[in-house]
């Protein structure tokens, strides 16, 4: 990134703009596309919102659906990490702004040969500002990739100003580029935006009812909840994860910009007392503990929706947020070991149905010849179950005697 753009290598993420002047003086440029931003919102808010209600999924066997982050500065243990996880969907950061070292961000890829990766290509402001230097370097990426890699995230965190993008219409023109390069030259790759982070779906709107001639192979979102505590917790009275998604899939459909396949590239929770590392304050940040819950019952609401193709956590080593801790040499966290349970009982399963009941959630898949029923609740009471089937907690351990349902979920597996 230029000068005004610093990265904070402890958080993955860029640090605030300081240059208070340069932010307001774009702003000020930009300013025109909030107008259209709120005319857009006016109409299709309401109306997506309505259908949110009423729109259902596709029960499909979603083999993608179980995905990490991994990154080129997070060392060679990545993959035997990744091996030793069981996880065949990844997601690979490529800044534009480090392309001079695209040769090594190609070799990181061929290290895990027997994953599907998703590129996620970082802007910065010389490549939003420079479309000739963006064609450019966006040509030797798709061909550096090509045959190993078929799915690009073009653009990240788009309505954080930080991150680069100053307005919606700034990112659009910034996407048309990248795919009036695609059509012509690569029309085989499928390309995914607009990459909005938490829920802001005014942008999201803004991208997805719009003049310009795009389309979203794949809609894009960072949706993070941790702010809101619990994933089943709510913003603006109704909204948990479950509904946010909801909204997002009928966002999808009534768009003719963007295919219905939804991908939530990027979600987790900051950890507690591992600052400078947390991407957030000391305030939003939990223990190991409600992060393994976390983490699980967020996957599982993703996939009880049967309206999400991938969830990507982030990530796999990251002192602040991550599976592994790599403050001490690496410690491998409790989620880590919640995470290989979940894809070794869910990975490659169908959902046969979801429900709810107060805090009672009930989430039963099949795969191959067996059913596995996820239990949980996510209040403060716990309910005993009786069976004769085999049931393993969320770290893959066996559950005998007395057996209780509570916040933490577990498996029972009729074999």
């Amino acid at each position: 990134m230029n000068d005004k753009f610093k990265w904070d290598h402890h958080s993955d993420q860029p640090y605030q703009l300081a240059d208070k002047s340069y932010k307001k003086a774009m702003k000020k440029k930009h300013r025109a596309d909030i107008w259209l931003l709120l005319v857009t919102n006016l109409f299709y808010f309401p109306l997506a919102l309505i259908a949110a209600f009423f729109i259902k999924g596709k029960k499909v066997k979603r083999d993608k659906f179980f995905g990490l982050c991994v990154n080129l500065d997070k060392g060679d243990q990545q993959q035997q990490l990744i091996a030793e996880l069981g996880c065949q969907q990844l997601q690979i950061r490529l800044p534009l702004a480090d392309i001079d070292n695209l040769d090594k961000y190609v070799a990181f890829r061929e290290e895990f040969a027997h994953c599907e990766v998703l590129i996620n290509v970082l802007q910065d402001r010389n490549h939003i500002e420079n479309h000739s230097l963006l064609l450019e370097n966006t040509r030797k990426i798709f061909n550096a990739f090509a045959g190993s890699v078929a799915t690009f995230q073009i653009g990240n965190a788009i309505n954080r100003t930080k991150w680069g993008f100053f307005s919606v219409a700034e990112y659009l023109s910034f996407y048309q580029q990248v795919q009036q390069l695609r059509d012509s030259e690569f029309p085989d790759i499928k390309l995914v935006g607009p990459a909005v982070i938490d829920y802001e779906y005014h942008f999201t709107i803004r991208a997805l009812f719009n003049g310009y001639r795009i389309k979203f192979d794949k809609l894009a979102a960072l949706l993070y909840v941790d702010r809101r505590g619990a994933p089943e917790n709510t913003q603006t009275g109704i909204f948990d994860t479950t509904r946010k998604i909801d909204f997002l899939y009928a966002l999808a459909k009534l768009s003719g910009k963007s295919s219905d396949e939804i991908i939530i590239s990027e979600a987790n929770w900051p950890l507690s007392n591992t600052a400078p590392w947390a991407p957030t304050s000391e305030t939003e940040c939990i223990d190991e503990e409600d992060y393994a819950n976390y983490l699980l019952r967020y996957y599982l609401l993703a996939f009880a929706s049967d309206k999400v193709e991938s969830v990507y956590w982030h990530q796999l080593i990251a002192s602040g947020y991550g599976l592994v801790d790599a403050r001490e040499g690496l410690v491998k966290r409790g989620a880590f070991y919640v995470f290989k349970t979940m894809l070794a009982q869910l990975q490659g399963s169908c959902v046969v149905s979801f429900r709810k009941e107060g805090d009672a959630h009930h989430l039963i898949c099949s795969k191959a010849d067996s059913v596995i029923e996820v239990l949980w609740n996510s209040g403060e009471q716990q309910q005993s179950l009786i069976t004769e089937h085999r049931v393993i907690d969320k770290m893959g351990e066996a559950l005998t005697g007395d057996i209780f349902i509570g916040q933490s979920p577990i498996y029972l597996i009729r074999d």
